[in-house]
């Protein structure tokens, strides 16, 4: 059994030097590209608006605000000034979402965003993605990279396709730092020793984001607080609790399969489905112990199984907020062929680490 599991984390790291990494240079190449594009639109975008100021910058080889959906697809998130004036209301109505509203006794003036706050006192997200939108189509016309930038159209959210062959969207978001949404207050669950109390305050101090982009929760239904709500988005603390152990090289692992095998019709998988079954499989295994290099196999054949088990029952919660199902709206036969492929996957890896060679 030993030497077994032993052939198997042998085979995984060689997939993660071989596989992984390339995988990840080929993808901060690409981002590098992406950026560079993405930099000279949004510099376009301040001149005519100065409220919107890019805030993608490079720190540590790392983009700030950059996140990998798939190998061509990306998000950049645009952090924006001032929501002092508002208070932040979830109240669990729009799963995943939140509203602003302006705080008692301040006057509309006050706001930075005066021209996009409702007549009841919300800031709606929509409206400030619209005025972005137009603002981002002028600037396309006038940067320096105009031949091998596009708008995606039919979409309320700002998408640009580069050279044909990436899609960026860029979310303009607000970052809330030391406040914890009610939506998520069952985290971290009482009788689940992980993560840790120094590591939960350090979490609920990094706090969330709030996007504006559609909110998928919400998908078919149709009223006024969808538009102005913004989307709670947990990305920096998701990231902090996979800090240590081999969890990073799990999540690679995991990333790389999805790639190669998964990239199915309807798009049932993406990599946040990855990275929240390995938030839940951390739970699972508490112990610092469970996430030594040695455990590497056992690790990527529990998410695994995990996944085939929310593909077949059809619903995936969100870590943070339980009540937001990440596969809502995802089409059933979509879901079943990616169950069918990840149990072939699952097998083979566990049947015959040698396989790992082929994937």
């Amino acid at each position: 059994m030993i030497a077994t599991q032993a052939k198997l984390v042998y085979q995984l790291n060689k997939y993660y030097n071989e596989r992984c990494q390339t995988r990840k240079s080929a993808i901060a190449k690409t981002i590098r590209e992406v950026c560079k594009v993405v930099s000279d639109v949004l510099k376009e975008v301040e001149v005519q608006e100065p409220r919107f100021i890019s805030s993608l910058s490079e720190i540590d080889a790392r983009f700030e605000g950059m996140e990998v959906i798939a190998p061509n697809e990306f998000e950049v998130v645009l952090y924006l000034n001032q929501m002092g004036v508002f208070n932040f209301v979830d109240d669990g109505s729009l799963p995943g979402c939140a509203v602003l509203k302006l705080s008692d006794g301040r006057k509309r003036s006050m706001s930075l965003w005066v021209e996009f706050i409702t007549a009841s006192g919300y800031l709606s997200a929509r409206k400030i993605r619209s005025r972005f939108q137009t603002l981002v189509a002028q600037a396309v016309d006038k940067c320096s990279y105009r031949d091998v930038v596009k708008m995606v159209a039919d979409t309320s959210e700002v998408r640009l396709r580069i050279r044909e062959r990436y899609v960026v969207q860029i979310t303009p978001a607000f970052k809330c730092t030391g406040i914890w949404p009610r939506s998520a207050a069952q985290w971290p669950m009482p009788h689940i020793p992980w993560p840790g109390p120094n590591r939960v305050a350090e979490v609920k101090a990094e706090g969330f984001n709030l996007l504006s982009k559609e909110c998928y929760s919400l998908t078919g239904k149709q009223s006024s607080a969808e538009s102005d709500a913004w989307v709670l988005q947990f990305s920096e603390a998701e990231n902090r609790l996979l800090m240590s152990g081999c969890r990073k090289k799990c999540l690679s692992v995991l990333k790389t399969l999805r790639d190669r095998h998964l990239e199915l019709p309807g798009q049932p998988l993406q990599s946040y489905h990855m990275k929240t079954l390995l938030l839940y499989e951390c739970e699972k295994h508490p112990r610092e112990t469970d996430w030594d290099e040695s455990c590497l196999g056992d690790r990527l054949n529990g998410i695994l199984l995990q996944l085939i088990s929310c593909l077949q029952c059809r619903r995936c919660p969100h870590y943070f907020l339980p009540n937001l199902d990440l596969f809502q709206g995802k089409p059933h036969s979509a879901l079943e062929a990616a169950a069918k492929q990840t149990w072939r996957l699952a097998r083979e890896i566990l049947t015959n680490a040698k396989s790992l060679d082929k994937l």
